[in-house]
């Protein structure tokens, strides 16, 4: 068991650099010196026993191998990073006129992977701000009493270190936390619903290992909960964690975190994860994402519509494509095309969703298309509606997707529904909009009532079926009658295609239709045989003599029913309904006169009743 009092404790030191910092750095502002800091100080000690043959190594081949970096690496014990500066973390406390100086010189020796992580926070800004701010040798003084050894502080116990940093400085940086965080309580339900049918698999077999991938990482609390909840199961098993991140601060810090704890830190990849798929080709064991409620993808709208256009189904977003202010589906779309196929094992995802993708988008709509793509492949196992105001940024009502294609003999052709908006209790002190968590009792309420597959109050289980629909456009006809009356002559002239004529021709028109005020047709044919001919020698074009016939029609449910040339009804757009006919019904035929009513069928797939 990590002994949690001495991580707190350990964090705590490490973060009373804030008392520092405070009146030079906002808030919100500390984590931008305080994690990289604990970063180069942990690998600072990491690489004491092996600093002395880096050194010699590097003195001895520089200049004479143009990629030193395998050869490097082997010098210190085969960790992914080294430094070649002859300075250690003590040293720079050497002298304090140049600890600026001396701390650059001193990150500029780490490796490119390292440095990368480091860069990526904008450390140099920061030591040139805390220079100025005539901090810098107090704050490297403080962060090199911390003793970040492995033999004192293992790789486990470093990775829950920096979470309780990340936490603290998630909780202060709450204006924007939401974009980058998500809550810790809220990941270990996702976490606990994606392993849910693998339990008893993980637990019996030793040595196991598993991939999971978060396409929109942040910081890599979400991977950090999922390679700690497997740990827990089976202390044996080994969960290899893959991630992508566009924000370069989150990169950084979720990097470092890997980093930290042994992982592969070069899993964790820079970029947008839709224009820039680092992981092409790869699949995996597990997805989970939370990515940003209705954020447009505009920036990458070329690349995205390219990649669906040209490669279809064989690409990532055959299904269709969102409207472009929510890339949410294209989230869901990219993280199945990783799934690993059925006959290799399949894969199991969990994703955070407002409810846009849920509602949002008409038949045939990109959004309806997904929809149906997904439940006719019967990939969607549950759909779980959580509490509103859980996370940072928002208060709206959000919904976990579980979406698998190694469902269980039992779940197939179903989908179960639980709401969970009522399982939650309020937090003390409110942090930006979250006013509500999930204790440890309801997560494993929760889990329980995902897990059992029981209908009751809170669980329904319906046939993937429900979840679409017919919708069937049910059509009135056409019914006019043509008059001529002094309300239906002002409508004729002042037609938008009557407005262009000369006034001369529109005061013969005047006249002629003045002649025969009162009359009544039943149809345009007798109106055109009527007044057709004098019209014409009035001068009026074609487009203005049938913009004539249409403002003297009026709708009359006694008139005859208007028809085509073949004779069939014209359908009346104003009296134009839809209806909704669950796809298990088998749609009955209206046995009416076809004059009377008739229908057209459109698939649906949106739950939007």
């Amino acid at each position: 068991m990590v002994p949690r009092e001495t991580i707190r404790n350990h964090a705590a030191f490490i973060w009373s650099v804030a008392d520092l910092l405070r009146g030079d750095y906002k808030q919100s502002e500390y984590g931008k010196v305080i994690l990289p800091l604990t970063v180069i100080r942990r690998l600072d000690c990491v690489l004491e026993p092996t600093k002395d043959a880096v050194l010699s190594r590097h003195k001895q081949l520089a200049g004479r191998i143009e990629n030193l970096e395998p050869v490097l690496r082997a010098a210190a014990g085969d960790l992914p990073f080294y430094n070649t500066s002859p300075l250690t973390f003590t040293k720079l406390l050497d002298d304090p006129s140049t600890i600026a100086d001396s701390l650059s010189l001193y990150v500029g020796g780490f490796s490119s992977a390292a440095k990368d992580v480091i860069d990526k926070f904008d450390f140099p800004i920061q030591i040139d701000r805390v220079r100025r701010a005539d901090l810098l040798y107090q704050v490297v003084g403080k962060f090199a009493d911390v003793d970040l050894h492995p033999e004192v502080v293992s790789n486990i116990e470093m990775g829950y270190l920096y979470e309780e940093l990340i936490r603290r400085f998630s909780e202060l940086s709450n204006e924007t936390a939401g974009e980058h965080f998500t809550p810790r309580e809220v990941i270990r339900l996702m976490v606990n619903l994606l392993f849910i049918a693998d339990d008893e698999t993980i637990l019996t077999r030793p040595g196991i290992v598993k991939t999971l991938c978060d396409p929109a990482c942040g910081t890599g609390g979400m991977l950090s909960v999922a390679e700690e909840y497997l740990r827990e199961l089976n202390p044996q098993a080994r969960l290899e964690v893959f991630g992508q991140e566009l924000n370069a601060e989150t990169y950084a810090i979720c990097r470092s975190d890997m980093m930290l704890k042994g992982q592969d830190a070069s899993h964790i990849a820079y970029g947008n994860s839709f224009s820039e798929d680092h992981h092409e080709g790869e699949r995996f064991d597990y997805l989970l994402a939370n990515p940003p409620f209705g954020v447009e993808w505009k920036k990458v709208e070329d690349a995205v519509k390219t990649e669906a256009q040209t490669k279809g189904f064989s690409g990532r977003f055959g299904a269709g494509l969102p409207r472009i202010n929510d890339g949410s589906f294209l989230f869901l779309q990219h993280m199945i095309s990783k799934m690993k196929r059925p006959q290799d094992g399949g894969s199991r995802l969990a994703i955070v969703f407002n409810g846009s993708p849920l509602f949002t988008g008409a038949a045939g709509s990109g959004e309806s298309e997904i929809r149906r793509w997904i439940i006719e492949n019967d990939w969607l196992e549950a759909v779980v509606a959580l509490p509103d105001q859980l996370f940072y940024n928002t208060g709206i009502s959000t919904y976990f997707w579980i979406v698998t294609n190694r469902k269980s003999p039992e779940r197939r052709g179903k989908v179960q529904l639980v709401d969970a908006r009522e399982l939650f209790v309020k937090v003390r002190k409110s942090l930006g909009e979250k006013r509500k968590e999930i204790s440890a009792g309801q997560i494993d309420e929760i889990t329980r009532l995902c897990g059992d597959l029981q209908e009751g109050e809170k669980v329904k289980i319906l046939p993937n079926q429900a979840f679409g629909f017919l919708r069937i456009t049910v059509e009135q006809p056409l019914r006019l009658r043509w008059e001529i009356t002094d309300e239906t002559i002002q409508v004729t002239l002042e037609a938008k295609a009557l407005q262009k004529q000369p006034e001369q021709v529109r005061g013969l028109l005047r006249e002629l239709l003045a002649e025969r005020l009162g009359s009544l047709f039943e149809n345009q044919k007798e109106i055109v045989k009527a007044l057709g001919p004098r019209i014409a020698d009035a001068g009026l074009p074609v487009t203005a003599q049938k913009a004539i016939w249409s403002t003297l029609a009026v709708r009359d449910p006694d008139a005859p029913v208007v028809t085509d040339r073949n004779g069939n009804p014209e359908p009346d757009a104003d009296l134009r309904d839809q209806e909704n006919v669950p796809l298990p019904a088998v749609p009955v035929p209206f046995e009416e006169d076809p004059t009377e009513r008739f229908t057209t069928l459109e698939y649906r797939t949106a739950a939007e009743d």
